[in-house]
């Protein structure tokens, strides 16, 4: 492997955690909207996210991390597995 190509996928993976690092931030489940709420939890795509933010509308903003659970689809697992990305409050996702 000559060094050129080295530096080249040297470069790409650092792009490729920089993305990573940024998608991973925490996500206010209460403001973001659906491609916030997929790009920023696991296990979260776009009909899931989808469903969050409908139920949201539905019955008003989540009081708890663990009441996601009652969205179709997703959870206790799921939640756990986001805990330290969801947000309650705050501003860190962009608003619907």
């Amino acid at each position: 492997m000559n060094k050129f190509t080295l530096v080249l996928k040297s470069l790409l993976l650092s792009l490729m955690l920089s993305f990573s690092a940024f998608a991973a931030g925490p996500v206010n489940i209460n403001t973001a909207d659906a491609p916030t709420l997929a790009a920023g939890l696991h296990g979260v795509g776009q009909a899931k996210a989808q469903a969050i933010v409908d139920y949201r509308q539905a019955n008003g903003p989540f009081k708890s991390a663990d009441q996601l659970a009652s969205v179709k689809g997703i959870g206790l697992a799921t939640v756990e597995k986001n805990r330290d990305r969801i947000q309650l409050g705050g501003s860190t996702s962009k608003p619907e």
